[in-house]
């Protein structure tokens, strides 16, 4: 018998009413502690070996798939080809769930991060879901187009996030919607969640009496920034903006007992936070039949 060299699609639909969410992995990225901030690294460290998580950080890449109405978007288009060998799965879990990128008629965006939009063109600037409106908060569209942001940057951010950001989306331009909130596909809620970029956005999607609300960047180390709330990452643009939207958005989806998914999360990406204590604890959701 032969021993398996890769794991099934990692691909897992969910039920919210009358629509069908998908989440389909993009993979994963490994990457440095000293990202981590406003907690010592071998604290960091420590909470991922106490939660059995690898050191150096492990940090799941997810995207979401949204059928409603007869339409189909996704929900973000993670990492593509240029960043790490183990992401860039999307294009073949999206295959492995029969759906073709030329069927995806809108792409939501979160924000403009390469692990977010890097799935929107190839490398000759052709873009990769021919059909798709790409949607947008108007302020993120603007920040990674403004030179003068991108004067102050360090070289790393320009070439990789304002240079690669404005490739992507550039084929898209004929077809580029933005929004300050509200509904933006139907049965999904765009609601900003600024600091993580300045246009960082989580969508609600919500059918009869279910919803879930993808939060985004929220979190990207859930063993972390879970119980400590206040640690942000080197990469948020307004880190105390970001801390700041993180403990409202927590407030609020654990006084409401809102289901939660998020691109960080580990597959599939689904939880619930409870309070404890001071803090926050996350639940991870179980399995769910597709229909």
């Amino acid at each position: 018998m032969a021993i398996p060299d890769r794991q099934v699609p990692a691909v897992h639909h969910r039920r919210i009413g009358d629509i069908t969410v998908c989440t389909v992995s993009d993979g994963y990225l490994d990457g440095s502690m000293a990202v981590i901030q406003n907690i010592p690294e071998a604290e960091a460290a420590q909470l991922l070996r106490d939660n059995f998580r690898p050191v150096p950080r492990r940090t799941a890449v997810n995207t979401f798939v949204v059928r409603s109405g007869g339409r189909t978007a996704l929900i973000d288009t993670g990492c593509g080809t240029a960043m790490a060998a183990t992401g860039g799965k999307l294009f073949e879990n999206l295959a492995a769930i029969g759906v073709a990128p030329e069927e995806v008629d809108t792409v939501l965006l979160t924000h403009m991060h390469p692990d977010h939009s890097n799935g929107l063109a190839d490398a000759a600037g052709k873009p990769l879901f021919p059909n798709a409106e790409l949607v947008m908060h108007e302020a993120e569209l603007a920040f990674w187009h403004d030179d003068a942001a991108m004067a102050k940057a360090d070289e790393t951010s320009r070439a990789r996030n304002f240079m690669a950001g404005r490739t992507q989306v550039a084929p898209y331009k004929a077809r580029t919607r933005t929004h300050t909130g509200g509904e933006v596909f139907p049965g999904v809620t765009a609601m900003p969640f600024p600091g993580h970029t300045p246009g960082h956005s989580g969508y609600m999607v919500n059918s009869g009496k279910d919803s879930l609300l993808i939060w985004g960047d929220i979190i990207h180390i859930p063993e972390i920034q879970i119980p400590r709330p206040e640690v942000t990452m080197a990469f948020d643009i307004d880190p105390v903006q970001a801390a700041a939207t993180r403990r409202r958005v927590f407030d609020m989806v654990a006084t409401d007992g809102q289901a939660v998914a998020g691109m960080h999360m580990h597959f599939p990406g689904f939880l619930h936070l409870v309070r404890r204590g001071d803090g926050y604890a996350m639940i991870n959701d179980g399995w769910y039949p597709a229909m």
